[in-house]
């Protein structure tokens, strides 16, 4: 598992070795299941922190959230080795990051760049908006089919829907060991778990957290109090091992390099029902009401009973910090936001902050 998420690189050589296409999937909003239905193997793109971005500064800016600006400099240098890449617009910075590689490549300037398309999906809850994506998705389809050269048939749809829909149905799964009262996951283990299957094929994927769940009985417990990290997304563990090495356990996330991948299933294999699963994705600063995520903080507070909710929000990526107060009033136990974090970092002051919130919360399953 953890070799999986480690060398991406590695995953992505041993597909190519079956001479089938990569896709590069930037933002969670991309319809995973039609590119594996195409015969393409999905890859999501995330950043990371000891990347050099000073090329992708010069294009993009230094006033955008930097795992963005980390994303084009990786492509910028060719990595990974991409056929097509799909973007959505599922945040400001994948916007931006789409407009500027459309961009270069019409000025001829990083001629090495991959063929780029937009993934335009809404999310709020009217029909109107289901109606609109589901023209979206039936573009991306064509799209697919005219580049690979392969018709995606309904049993092409169905068996890439079951495939991702196993995947989602083990990540929920995953839950129950974060969540015990002695959890025999941690939430730096579940990040990986998750993450392992960026550059996997969702059999393969489905495979490893299958073991992972067979396992359950074996696995050690562990003991600390338990945090409900919330805030900006995570495409890299450190944060995570920062916050847990310290003694504590992270019991529940939502961001969507994590738990909120789980949700919700596809189910039926037609354009309409993935329309709608795109639409209803779990809920984001981004994109989503405070009220909504309020809603989201206070059924995932009530299914992993922390100790404390701690809003990680990253420079750069400030609307998470527009949700705080309601969250912190949802999810019913104390609360502490860290505001202003450097990507890829906790910062030194987050653990004493923690430590202090924490001061005045009862551990839970403590008498009264």
């Amino acid at each position: 598992m953890r070799d999986a998420y480690d060398d991406r690189a590695a995953a992505i050589r041993r597909w190519r070795e079956t001479g089938a296409p990569v896709v590069g999937c930037v933002g969670a909003d991309v319809p995973v299941e039609l590119v594996t239905a195409a015969g393409a193997l999905p890859v999501r793109l995330a950043g990371d922190p000891g990347r050099d971005r000073a090329l992708a500064d010069r294009y993009l800016g230094t006033g955008l959230d930097p795992s963005s600006r980390s994303i084009l400099a990786g492509l910028l240098r060719g990595e990974p080795d991409l056929d097509l890449l799909l973007v959505s617009n599922d945040c400001a910075g994948s916007l931006r990051l789409f407009y500027t590689v459309r961009e270069l490549q019409r000025l001829g300037v990083e001629p090495a760049l991959p063929r780029t398309h937009l993934v335009d999906l809404l999310h709020l809850p009217h029909r109107t908006t289901t109606r609109y994506n589901r023209v979206r998705i039936a573009e991306t389809k064509e799209l697919l089919e005219r580049w690979s050269g392969r018709r995606i048939g309904e049993s092409d749809l169905a068996e890439a829907v079951q495939q991702h829909d196993e995947v989602r149905r083990m990540m929920r799964a995953l839950r129950r060991l974060r969540t015990a009262d002695r959890p025999a996951l941690r939430g730096e283990e579940a990040l990986i778990a998750i993450g392992a299957g960026a550059a996997l094929p969702a059999g393969d994927h489905a495979g490893l957290l299958d073991r992972l769940l067979c396992a359950e009985a074996g696995l050690p417990r562990h003991d600390g109090r338990r945090i409900y990290l919330t805030g900006s997304a995570h495409d890299g563990p450190a944060v995570y091992r920062a916050i847990e090495d310290a003694g504590h356990v992270i019991v529940a996330d939502d961001h969507d390099w994590g738990d909120a991948l789980a949700d919700p299933l596809v189910g039926e294999p037609t354009l309409d029902a993935l329309a709608e699963r795109y639409q209803y994705r779990g809920p984001t600063s981004a994109r989503s009401s405070i009220h909504a995520r309020a809603r989201q903080t206070a059924a995932t507070a009530e299914r992993s009973r922390p100790d404390l909710l701690v809003s990680y929000v990253r420079a750069m990526d400030e609307a998470p910090a527009w949700d705080f107060p309601a969250q912190r009033e949802a999810a019913g136990v104390p609360a502490v936001i860290l505001e202003h974090r450097r990507y890829g970092e906790l910062g030194d002051d987050a653990l004493p902050l923690i430590a202090d919130a924490l001061g005045a919360a009862r551990p839970k399953g403590e008498a009264g």
